[in-house]
């Protein structure tokens, strides 16, 4: 099992497939920056296509922009395109999900809920 850290790309899109189970599907940034021998700084940006068949309740949550730990099992996906070209793309099988940040709608949504529920929990609060 391989464990790694990124952004999500876009908000993640449920979708029904055969015998009408549903899947989560979503792509990550993972960005790495290293030093070369030189003293250059160096941006290496790996995308990362992922498949969450446990349950489709995490896909509001999962945002573009938010910051996701994931723990699954990569596979390599290789095809030929049009012109002949050998092409690949990372495919992640999520096993577990941790939400570590929140996208930029999430956090408007939060202010708004918190500004509300700390209005009604001062009028509750017995002091």
């Amino acid at each position: 099992m391989e464990v790694v850290t990124g952004r999500l790309t876009a908000d993640a899109k449920v979708n029904t497939v055969k015998g009408d189970r549903q899947v989560v599907n979503f792509s990550i940034a993972i960005n790495d920056r290293y030093k070369t021998k030189n003293g250059e700084t160096k941006d290496n940006t790996r995308f990362v296509n992922c498949s969450y068949w446990t349950g489709i309740g995490i896909a509001p949550y999962l945002l573009k922009g938010g910051l996701v730990e994931l723990a699954g099992r990569i596979d390599l996906n290789v095809w030929n395109d049009m012109d002949g070209k050998a092409r690949g793309a990372l495919t992640l099988h999520v096993s577990n999900i941790k939400l570590h940040g929140k996208s930029q709608k999430q956090e408007t949504v939060a202010i708004s809920d918190s500004q509300t529920a700390t209005t009604e929990s001062k009028e509750d609060v017995p002091f």
